[in-house]
């Protein structure tokens, strides 16, 4: 009886030997799969299921491996605490290192670029698109969207960072705005306590305004600041700012053909019928925009007018525009 009894003890601690000893190999390497693997865990999913999923999925290479992560979660007591979320699982993670993922809920990461110059309708047609957006404010307009987003009776024009933004699947449309609506208000904000002084205007929304103006006429990062030099300048005069980006943007439903009637059909947009800056911005301008309308460049020049590669010639007098016109739009030699 005590050799069977010996027999046993020995057997159970070899075998409790060879169990620590897989165990710990499982720990100590990385996980099955080769390629990453993308696991969306369910609010209230429980770790059984989960383990069982990532088995099948090829993230563990069976049902020893799947129970052993199980275990070791609930002996760390983070069972309850694995976040919900899309998940991406790179090949060559260890086993704690994705129990710490899970537990850190640090899931897949979207993103989605609000280009400098677009308008408020392109960018709720970025969101519409987005595979990972869940889209709330489709049939909503802009008044009911910026409701929506906590600030109530601002036009939405003009008032959302371009930027590059991060986020995990199921991110909803409102949200997002909401986050680029804080961006553009903190960075408006600071950069209106940078400005310089003796400018036209005596708002931070009066620059947002000129900033979406010169956003439209340049993509040149070193124009910026004379651009705005040029419209700091009109304004200082009262001259009107005959800005074709402004015209465009008050005619409904624009077939990208600027004609002359245009110019001389009034709008509130029309800044060759009317003078000072139009009642609201016309795009989304970056910060290099917003700081180029509080800190505009020193000098003369009233007028510019596009070479076509997307610079532009200044200049200083009526005659001198005459002739830059002449030149680069109508293509007469000097």
């Amino acid at each position: 009886m005590k050799r069977l009894l010996l027999s046993l003890v020995v057997a159970a601690l070899a075998l409790a030997a060879v169990i620590a000893w897989d165990v710990a190999r499982f720990f100590d390497r990385p996980l099955a799969h080769t390629e990453p693997r993308i696991v969306t865990v369910e609010p209230g999913t429980p770790l059984s299921r989960l383990a069982a999923d990532l088995r099948r999925d090829g993230v563990f290479a069976g049902r020893r491996q799947a129970r052993y992560f199980t275990v070791y979660a609930r002996l760390r007591d983070r069972a309850q605490a694995i976040k919900s979320g899309e998940y991406e699982i790179p090949p060559g993670m260890y086993p704690g290192e994705l129990l710490a993922m899970l537990v850190a809920g640090r899931t897949r990461q979207y993103r989605l670029t609000v280009v400098e110059g677009w308008t408020f309708a392109e960018l709720r047609q970025a969101l519409a698109r987005h595979e990972a957006i869940d889209t709330r404010l489709a049939d909503a307009d802009g008044a009911a969207v910026m409701k929506a987003i906590g600030a109530e009776g601002e036009h939405p024009e003009g008032r959302f960072l371009p930027d590059t933004y991060h986020f995990p699947r199921g991110t909803t449309d409102i949200e997002f705005l909401r986050r680029a609506h804080r961006a553009m208000r903190e960075t408006l904000a600071r950069v209106w306590a940078g400005r310089s002084e003796g400018l036209p205007f005596d708002t931070a929304y009066e620059a947002l305004i000129l900033a979406s103006i010169i956003e439209k006429e340049t993509a040149v990062p070193e124009e910026r600041r004379r651009i705005a030099g040029v419209f700091v300048r009109r304004l200082q005069r009262g001259m009107r700012l005959q800005t074709d980006p402004t015209v465009i943007y008050g005619i409904e439903d624009f077939d990208g053909d600027l004609r002359r009637r245009d110019l001389r059909s009034d709008t509130p947009y029309n800044t060759y019928t009317r003078r000072g800056l139009p009642p609201t911005p016309i795009a989304l301008p970056g910060t290099a925009s917003l700081e180029a309308a509080v800190d505009p460049a020193e000098g003369d020049a009233l007028y510019f007018v596009s070479r076509g590669d997307g610079s532009h010639v200044f200049s200083a007098t009526l005659e001198e525009h005459n002739r830059a016109v002449r030149r680069y739009q109508l293509g007469q030699t000097p």
